[in-house]
């Protein structure tokens, strides 16, 4: 069995992001192995643990993941924050 890619990335509040949504760089999603629509599993402090539904965008910055403001601070995640994202097992 492979081993699964991830990278730590800074988590960027848009609000322009739709909720359960999220923005990479296309360069990182090659990286990651993933495709639009597929899910990506986002791990921040090894505490909080949630997926989103991923597309690319090239106006990302390569160590960036754009997501909706008011869904991060649902779950306590501050604009800024480094998370580990990696390929969801579940896509």
């Amino acid at each position: 069995m492979g081993e699964v890619k991830q990278k730590r990335m800074r988590l960027r509040h848009r609000i322009e992001v739709e909720r359960g949504k999220s923005f990479l760089n296309p360069d990182i999603m090659n990286f990651l192995e993933v495709e639009d629509g597929q899910e990506i599993e986002i791990v921040v402090a090894k505490k909080k643990k949630f997926r989103s539904v991923v597309f690319s965008k090239s106006e990302v910055p390569i160590n960036e993941v754009w997501m909706n403001p008011d869904e991060l601070q649902e779950r306590g995640i501050a604009d800024n924050s480094i998370a580990t994202v990696r390929k969801s097992a579940y896509s």
